[in-house]
């Protein structure tokens, strides 16, 4: 039987005949003959262009957006229709990594509607808008990779051929009521740009195409609040561009976390499988653990021997999304090495405000864990602490569960802010939080947590050495 398949029907299924020996199709592939339809699957819309917009050749990189108008233009009058600008011939020091994969596992995502859980989580009652209720009550949008089909099965395809009505610059999620992936990096477009630094935009579709060479044109990449979502590819020029002198900022938190892919013939769709391990919405049935788009199995990076804390010293270790704490400076942070990111900041608290539950620490975080691949030598230049009892262990560091695996009792549920060199010159900068990017506009962009980003960004695109290499007695390095 020879066919073609409309909204990408799911392969890589098992069969009937599926005896449970292996657990991938490559291994068996007379044992996956199952295919998945889904009659509320929407890959691509298949819309008429209409109206096209020619980008001025003289336009700088950046994040813009096309308004669109109807009536009184408010409500569900108004629209606006997000595109990244990338440079042709890259210049500026600086990149904004804008974690589109991650706006595609949350496209049109209606957890507030379709699961019970979803309240408890939060520790608050949904904030519910109008265009919530039009993404639930209408089909024609698509379903995110943390909803369910009609039969119940977990949806494992995202893609852009349709209107992603909460990749918009005034959305606001509705289970916590801020900010969230595309309109939170938004505050640190705003920083950088209030803060007249000359940078470009690059997405994680370039990365996953180009590799490390999206990258190398940069002295420093810093990233969005929550790059959760990561090709092979894009993981492997990460740590390449770090391992050859680039400089790296990791804005957020529960980053680098879900092994996905996209198809090369439609690279405007991506796979991603939810296995047994990582905080997930759904589970991938046994047997249909490997991706149909490149044969790799999914799940947790974590898992494919690739945890962040390698990567970026600092991996997801909680979440909560009721409140946020600040950081407190770690004896770290006076280290003569390390001493500079603090210069300018009084006292021992950074991050005690934020457009995020009033805080730089919370929403998703994560911690420095040397088991788990932190680099030995980084140093911990801030920790938040006393979260409430909302966050909770993630599941992935739980063998056996018991009482106390909560933010008044675990001392591991926090955020670290941590910093370390590679080779070559190149350092990586962690905030270990979603929420330090939504602290940046405060008061302005006048306040310590922009200090701390600024200090670090001003000396990663600086000619020459980082400040405090020339350092070498460890006895002579502290205060």
């Amino acid at each position: 039987l020879h066919a073609v398949g409309k909204n990408k029907p799911v392969r890589a299924q098992t069969g009937w005949n599926w005896s449970g020996r292996n657990d991938c199709f490559r291994l068996a592939p007379e044992e996956y003959g199952g295919v998945e339809f889904h009659d509320d699957a929407v890959i691509d819309c298949q819309w008429k262009v209409t109206k096209t917009f020619q980008v001025p050749d003289d336009l700088s990189s950046g994040i813009y957006a096309v308004r669109l108008r109807a009536g009184d233009g408010t409500g569900l009058g108004e629209e606006y229709i997000p595109f990244a600008v990338r440079s042709s011939q890259p210049k500026a020091p600086i990149a904004f990594l804008m974690p589109t994969a991650s706006y595609l596992a949350y496209a049109n995502e209606r957890l507030t509607f379709d699961a019970p859980m979803a309240q408890p989580i939060v520790g608050q009652s949904p904030v519910v808008s109008d265009i919530d209720i039009e993404m639930y009550q209408g089909t024609e949008f698509g379903l995110s990779t943390y909803d369910h089909h009609a039969d119940g099965a977990g949806v494992c395809y995202s893609t852009y051929r349709r209107p992603i009505m909460n990749m918009r610059p005034k959305y606001r999620q509705c289970l916590s009521g801020v900010t969230w992936q595309f309109p939170a990096d938004l505050s640190i477009i705003g920083w950088l740009e209030h803060h007249s630094y000359d940078y470009e935009v690059i997405t994680d579709e370039d990365l996953h195409r180009e590799g490390i060479d999206a990258l190398a044109p940069y002295k420093c990449v810093i990233t969005g609040t929550h790059g959760e979502y990561y090709s092979e590819r894009m993981l492997d020029a990460t740590e390449d561009f770090v391992a050859s002198g680039g400089r790296l900022i990791y804005m957020g938190g529960n980053g680098y976390y879900w092994n996905v892919d996209f198809p090369k013939d439609e690279p405007w769709c991506m796979e991603s499988r939810k296995l047994d391990s990582g905080m997930r919405a759904w589970n991938a049935m046994p047997g249909e653990h490997y991706l149909q788009t490149t044969g790799q199995k999914g799940g947790l990076w974590k898992n494919l021997g690739r945890p962040p804390q390698k990567a970026v010293g600092v991996g997801f270790i909680s979440q909560g999304f009721e409140s946020a704490r600040p950081y407190r400076r770690m004896p770290d942070s006076w280290h003569r090495t390390v001493s500079w990111i603090t210069e300018g900041v009084e006292g021992e608290i950074i991050g005690d405000f934020g457009l995020a539950h009033g805080g730089a620490g919370g929403i998703e975080m994560d911690r420095y864990d040397l088991e788990k691949g932190t680099p030995p030598h980084a140093k911990i230049i801030a920790s938040s602490g006393g979260h409430t009892d909302n966050y909770m262990l993630v599941c992935e560091e739980i063998l056996y569960a018991f009482p106390g695996m909560t933010g008044t009792y675990d001392h591991r549920i926090r955020a670290d802010m941590v910093y370390f060199t590679s080779s070559n010159d190149g350092a990586v900068f962690s905030t270990g939080s979603i929420a330090y990017g939504q602290a940046l506009p405060v008061n302005n962009f006048d306040n310590n947590a922009s200090q701390v980003l600024q200090n670090v960004m001003n000396a990663f695109i600086k000619d020459g050495r980082l400040p405090g290499t020339h350092w070498s007695a460890e006895e002579k390095q502290w205060r």
